[in-house]
């Protein structure tokens, strides 16, 4: 045992779980450094020695190695799926107990650096997400923490990444709340609490106390409120667009089996939007500066498109192409061998969405009408509430990484309105529809986490003595001596699943020896209300046992062949066990 273990051994409960969490939070404040500097040192050496005539050429080419260098890394050295680092921590609680593999504390940083630093059209945020809940993760393991409380360090890391990324501290709490779907009570919010200001801490002391997007901010006006709800519902259209386009991409991308051919159609479709939108190279990030600033995205020269930004009416037009173009670039880029998030292009994909719906209004009012930095600012928290369905992470992200406090009021309408359009129209956040349709998704409802959480194939009772379909009842009866079971199921010569046989049905006939020779099993026989299949989810199985008024039902694969049963009894048990785990008080 080690000297820490010890050490920790001789405290309580919470004070652990408190020294933990500032451990995984420095640790997650030191990740986010690493990547943010890892990406600005490839992208500053890659593209500080060229001249503007070269940027096309170079830029055509920079993001297919990059993605060629993390297709080769991720298959050949880390040997695992480290790609949609959100949707991975959900499943990961959901189905893995909490745990997640050691190697995904460094692999992801590794090869989303890459990714981005050589242009990958994506975001870091959601690797480093998967990183800090690694770490935190892997931190409970070492400990020999229960499930619950893996669960709630899982969480600190998670909150630690995004705090430490945005420097965010509040926003990292609320993205573990509001994005990982926890169920956590007052008193374990503390963890998050401490892990969210250590790492704020740890990146202010390396990259300094200023905002990651320093903004210059228009004072609200009250008159502007009907423009910010035309945000707001353009916001929620772009997030439908964005959550369903992406989504359908990839899987067509993916379609392509061979992983060398993938690459190649991907490398080259981003080059080529690349080359002709030059805003779509990378995060994007130094252009929404720009735009945050009230000023003009200037790319004479670096594009043959050019000539719609110097027509007033062709400049939202060609952003409008931008928007959405950029979820093209960003599926081409994961989907094509690179490793990276949605985060990143839902906040770019929203200030443009501000940038246009604002400059449109300007046009159409003949003049200075709006403030077209307020409305790049609110349109990063409209998108970010539609597409992640996180309201309060858009609003207080958003205002926490920008100083846009004053702006709180269009924040929360923009935000508000987007997010209930949206999930109208969609219930599912990017993240969560994959695995919602799988029936793994945990939700802040206890019962529905519980069901989600219970696995139909540990609560299988394999200990029924099991009997053929064509035996005697003299057979049966030697069965049911050596049993301590009243059910016995009945099994064909492929040992596939035909009924089975209750005590009470032959309890008349059992003791009449002279029959035991005349009847046989298929005389008693009785057909199972409903089949359970081993890998069911446990939902489902709760209905069939509602419908069927049955306390036992038998469990068989696909083909029939029989398993065992499940009973309402251990279920009932397993499931009061499981909600003192899901219950962190």
């Amino acid at each position: 045992m080690t000297p820490l273990r010890k050490l920790l051994m001789k405290l309580s409960e919470r004070d652990v779980m408190m020294v933990l969490s500032l451990i995984v939070g420095v640790l997650c404040g030191l990740a986010a450094v690493f990547l943010k500097s890892s990406i600005q040192f490839i992208h500053h050496h890659l593209t500080s020695w060229f001249d503007s005539e070269a940027y096309n050429a170079l830029y055509l080419i920079y993001p297919g190695v990059g993605m060629l260098l993390a297709m080769l890394f991720v298959r050949y050295l880390v040997k695992d799926n480290i790609g949609h680092g959100v949707t991975k921590v959900l499943v990961a609680v959901s189905k893995n107990e909490s745990k997640i593999k050691p190697h995904n504390m460094w692999t992801s940083l590794a090869a989303s650096s890459v990714t981005i630093g050589f242009g990958g059209s994506v975001g870091a945020e959601a690797p480093i997400v998967y990183t800090g809940a690694a770490i935190g993760s892997n931190v409970a393991r070492y400990m020999g923490l229960s499930y619950k409380n893996m669960t709630i360090l899982l969480g600190c890391g998670a909150a630690g990444a995004v705090a430490g990324i945005f420097k965010a501290p509040l926003a990292g709490v609320l993205f573990t709340l509001e994005i990982l779907l926890f169920n956590i009570s007052m008193t374990s919010i503390l963890p998050l609490l401490l892990s969210t200001i250590s790492a704020t801490v740890i990146s202010y002391i390396f990259l300094g106390d200023k905002p990651p997007f320093e903004c210059t901010l228009s004072p609200f006006e009250l008159g502007n409120i009907p423009f910010y709800l035309i945000l707001g519902l353009f916001c929620a259209a772009c997030s439908v667009y964005f959550t369903r386009m992406t989504l359908w991409l990839e899987d067509r991308i993916k379609s392509i089996k061979k992983p060398f051919v993938r690459w190649g159609i991907s490398a080259g479709c981003l080059g080529v939007l690349i080359f002709l939108f030059p805003p779509l190279f990378g995060e994007g990030y130094e252009y929404l500066h720009e735009l945050l600033n009230g000023g003009t995205i200037d790319l004479e020269g670096r594009t043959v498109l050019d000539f719609f930004l110097r027509t007033p009416w062709l400049v939202p037009v060609f952003f409008i192409l931008v928007l959405l173009l950029k979820v093209f670039s960003m599926s081409f880029t994961n989907a094509g061998g690179g490793v990276g998030g949605t985060f990143g292009p839902t906040l770019f994909i929203g200030a443009i969405a501000g940038f246009v719906v604002s400059r449109v209004i300007n046009l159409v009012g003949g003049g200075a009408v709006v403030p077209e930095q307020n409305f790049v600012l609110v349109g990063m928290a409209g998108l970010m509430a539609g597409v992640m369905q996180a309201p309060m992470t858009a609003i207080f992200l958003i205002a926490d990484m920008t100083g846009g406090y004053e702006l709180l009021i269009p924040l929360i309408i923009t935000a508000t309105l987007s997010y209930g359009v949206a999930r109208t129209v969609e219930p599912y956040s990017i993240y969560t529809k994959r695995i919602a349709k799988r029936g793994e998704l945990l939700t802040h409802d206890s019962d529905q986490a519980v069901l989600t959480l219970l696995k139909t194939d540990e609560l299988i009772e394999s200990d029924f003595r099991t009997v053929k379909i064509d035996a005697s009842l003299g057979e049966l009866v030697g069965v049911v001596a050596d049993s301590k079971r009243n059910i016995f199921p009945v099994l064909d010569s492929r040992q596939h699943f035909q009924g089975y046989v209750s005590l009470e049905d032959i309890r008349r006939e059992m003791f009449k020896t002279e029959r035991y020779d005349t009847l046989h099993v298929y005389n008693f026989m009785r057909s199972a209300p409903a089949y359970v299949y081993v890998d069911e989810k446990m939902d489902s199985v709760m209905k069939k046992f509602e419908t069927t008024g049955a306390w036992n039902l038998p469990v068989v694969d696909r083909d029939r062949t029989y398993v065992g049963f499940v009973s309402k009894s251990k279920i009932f048990s397993a499931y009061r066990d499981q909600l003192k785990q899901v219950s962190h008080d």
